[in-house]
Order: structure tokens, then C-alpha cells, then sequence
């Protein structure tokens, strides 16, 4: 049987490269049909200080995917003494993926990071499909934040820039996406860390560039 926690979706995530790390953003709305189930869904998750996931789909697979990979790469931390590549984190969950196909896990993931090679976002489709991009939105609401990316996205921008552009394309999805909106979540992956923006911080952000709900 299929449980009410199996079929709630509908989501916008983000990832953006910058020239000095990554940011990833996603809303915090589930849905079950017309219904909104949860106003404060996590949909972002920290894999490691290097690395985040931001998940669209089922909740229950995303959820499962999620605690799946962050205690394979904390493994291998501990097995080999250092950090899992970003590109050695998306083949690990595209072969996850792939193994899955009879059974398939019903998500779109965005897997972003930053390590000894630069700074990466990969895009992952539920049969085990991975592509490196400079930017890749996922979800119910990723045209609407295509159509701010293409429009503002630039090679170089930092991520206290980047961080700007996800809300202000955030913001874009949640006014037409029915099934986006409830807050952001908004993190900043550099090589240092993997830093969530509060809620304030958010707020001070949409309050300069005047987004308006």
C-alpha cells in the first residue's frame, strides 16, 4: 500500500557553480494533489562540509536517497582520511539510482559541492542519469527559475551573488508554482564550509532586491 508520506511532491530546487563555491536552494512546501501537506518541508540536505543534496519528488524516496549517501561518503571519509569528490559523490548515487530501475525511486536530485578540483552541480534523473552543469533547477517550479537563471546567470559571480540570484528565482517560482513556496532554504558551500542562510538573512536579501510576495 502506498502511504500518504509516498506521494507528496512538488518542489523548485536550485544549484548554482560561482567562482568561489556553490550555492543550492530549495522551498519548503510538500503536496498531496491540491492539498499542501507541510509548510516546512526539508528538501536540502548537508551531506558533508563539502557537499549538500537538494531533492524534488517523493519525499519518502528523497528522504531515503539522502540518508543513503551521506553515510556512504561519511564511510569513506573515514576509510580513506579525506573528502569525497563532488564527482565521485554523483556517480556513487547514479549507480544507487540505476540499481533501482525495476523499483525506480521517484526523485529529481541536484548533488553540489566543492573540492580539490573546483566547485560542481550535478543534476541526477530517477534511472541513474547525471550531468555536470554551471546551473540545473529541478522540480515543478524549475521553469520559472530557468527563465531567471537564463536571464541573470553569469560565469564568475560569487556566491554572496549566487545566493542572491537563487532567491530572486526562488522567489519567481513560488508566485506561479502552486506547489512551491512556505519559506527557502538557502545554503553556501565553499571550501571552508557548508553554511545555511537563516531566515532573517533570507528575508534581509528578498527585502533589498524588493521581492514582494
Amino acid at each position: 500500500m502506498t502511504s500518504s508520506e509516498d506521494i507528496k511532491k512538488g518542489t523548485t530546487t536550485i544549484g548554482l557553480v560561482c567562482k568561489d563555491g556553490v550555492v543550492m536552494a530549495t522551498e519548503m512546501r510538500a503536496t498531496m494533489g491540491t492539498l499542501i501537506a507541510h509548510k516546512t518541508t526539508q528538501k536540502l540536505f548537508k551531506i558533508d562540509d563539502n557537499m549538500g543534496l537538494a531533492v524534488a519528488g517523493v519525499v519518502g524516496d528523497a528522504q531515503t536517497l539522502a540518508r543513503y549517501i551521506t553515510a556512504e561518503v561519511e564511510l569513506y571519509k573515514l576509510k580513506r582520511g579525506q573528502q569525497m569528490s563532488v564527482k565521485s559523490g554523483a556517480t556513487l548515487m547514479s549507480n544507487i539510482l540505476a540499481g533501482s530501475r525495476f523499483y525506480p525511486y521517484w526523485v529529481g536530485l541536484i548533488l553540489g559541492g566543492v573540492d580539490r578540483e573546483g566547485n560542481h552541480v550535478y543534476a541526477l534523473d530517477m534511472v541513474g542519469g547525471a550531468i555536470p552543469d554551471t546551473y540545473v533547477t529541478t522540480g515543478s517550479g524549475s521553469p520559472y527559475v530557468y527563465g531567471v537563471l537564463e536571464d541573470h546567470y553569469e560565469k564568475g559571480l560569487t556566491v554572496n551573488e549566487g545566493a542572491d540570484l537563487a532567491i530572486r528565482a526562488l522567489h519567481a517560482a513560488m508566485k506561479r508554482d502552486s506547489a512551491s513556496g512556505d519559506g527557502m532554504t538557502v545554503a553556501i558551500i565553499t571550501k571552508e564550509a557548508f553554511t545555511p542562510l537563516d531566515e532573517k538573512e533570507i528575508q534581509k536579501r528578498q527585502a533589498k532586491m524588493k521581492l514582494v510576495s
